[in-house]
């Protein structure tokens, strides 16, 4: 692994540059600013000043000539001569105050005027503001540039630092994300630093492994099973098969050979489901078999008569048109055992109709039926409906749910208006 600072310590730090950098930019910026307005103001006041003063010395060349500032004047008034002070400024008491008086323009200025009134003398001095104040809104809107221009530095050096500090954290994503793309994932670890990313990556490589092994292991115990079961069953078949050739045997016996012969197939289909299930494609093969839906639902109606016994059930399929699918027999007739099974093992009295067409197959009772929202809740593991006779692990209909999911049908439960309730199983919603 690399040696690089630890995230907390890299974010520490950009944040830290990212708020001193902010603020050194800022001061110099309104220090700048607050110069140039400065100049500008002490510059236009000696331009103005010195040229009155050169029109006051062209207009007057005595060296005695009295000559004041044009933006401060001084008035003076003795005990007697209180009468002339202008009206404004005779209830002042001494301080300084900001007024509004006309200027030697003849337009109204900002002026400062201080006041000091003895026994003897009232003395005033009237100071013209109105360049300040010019000086005030210009430093103001040089202010509020600034700001908006360090605001959009701001963003964009948070954007850019964002990105370089999230860039380990956004590199770990892709690479997980393409851990569903390959059949081995590729250790992370060694991409990435020795910080909290790569603990993160070290742990998710540790997780992998473990999963992996673990998968593996069901993968294999599945292939397994699945194989070891084969032989028995198909020496079930065979047996079943020789024996039912004889032409010594009763009917009950015959009977009961037949039982055992569809139970042996069905066990070999369910073999060969679980065994697809056990393994990782993302699609589920058709080994080039096109299998007519209607012709399996029979069978499987056959298969499932005993289990009516002697409930008033009726059982019949009707075909409203050839509804044929490329996907293996045994697949389907797994999926339709659980869907017809289902139907007759939870109506107690009535009909169970298998109804095929229109690219699905729907299997319609009269049992007690089911809750609009508990449908979906009966294709999750070890979930069964309510009234179940008999023992069962509740794992059919999820069973059926993981095979639509591997060839990309369709399966659903809703209740019918009229009572019971009625499985769909659509062929047409493949992706």
């Amino acid at each position: 692994m690399q040696y690089r600072r630890r995230l907390r310590s890299r974010l520490i730090i950009s944040f830290a540059l990212f708020g001193i950098a902010l603020t050194v930019l800022f001061a110099v910026a309104t220090l700048s600013l607050r110069t140039r307005v400065e100049d500008q103001l002490v510059n236009d006041t000696l331009q103005r000043e010195v040229a009155r003063f050169l029109a006051f010395k062209r207009d007057n060349p005595d060296p005695n000539a009295p000559w004041s500032f044009s933006s401060v004047r001084g008035y003076i008034y003795g005990i007697n001569k209180i009468e002339n002070v202008p009206f404004e400024w005779k209830s002042l008491s001494n301080g300084n105050y900001n007024i509004t008086d006309i200027g030697d323009d003849g337009k109204p200025h900002r002026f400062k005027l201080a006041v000091d009134k003895a026994d003897d003398l009232w003395a005033f001095l009237r100071y013209d503001a109105s360049k300040e104040e010019l000086g005030e809104r210009q430093l103001i809107v040089g202010l509020v540039g600034v700001v908006i221009l360090f605001s959009l530095f701001a963003i964009l050096l948070g954007v850019w630092s964002s990105a370089r500090v999230m860039r380990p954290v956004t590199d770990l994503a892709r690479r997980v994300k393409q851990f569903g793309k390959t059949r081995r994932a590729e250790p992370l670890a060694p991409h990435f630093a020795n910080d909290e990313v790569g603990e993160l990556a070290a742990a998710l490589d540790n997780y992998s492994d473990k999963l992996t092994a673990l998968v593996e292991r069901d993968r294999e115990f599945n292939a397994d099973v699945s194989h070891e079961l084969r032989t028995p069953l198909a020496v079930i078949a065979s047996t079943t098969e020789l024996m039912l050739a004889s032409s010594t045997l009763t009917d009950k016996l015959r009977d009961r050979l037949k039982r055992i012969e569809r139970a042996s197939k069905q066990a070999t289909e369910l073999t060969n489901a679980l065994l697809l299930l056990s393994r990782s494609e993302r699609s589920g093969p058709t080994d080039g078999e096109t299998t007519d839906v209607a012709k399996i639902a029979e069978q499987i109606i056959d298969m499932n008569r005993p289990n009516i016994g002697n409930k008033p059930v009726t059982v019949r399929l009707e075909l409203d048109e050839v509804v044929e699918v490329d996907a293996p027999s045994a697949v389907i007739a797994v999926a339709l055992n659980n869907l017809i099974g289902n139907g007759i093992k939870y109506t107690q009295a009535g009909d169970v109709v298998v109804r095929v067409g229109a690219g699905r197959v729907v299997v319609e009772d009269s049992g007690p039926g089911i809750a609009i929202e508990d449908a979906e809740k009966l294709f999750v593991r070890g979930v069964r409906g309510e009234g179940a006779a008999g023992k069962g692990a509740g794992l059919g209909l999820a069973i059926v749910r993981r095979l639509c999911e591997l060839y990309g049908w369709h399966v659903s439960l809703a209740p019918r208006p009229q009572g019971g309730a009625a499985a769909t199983l659509d062929f047409r919603l493949k992706h």
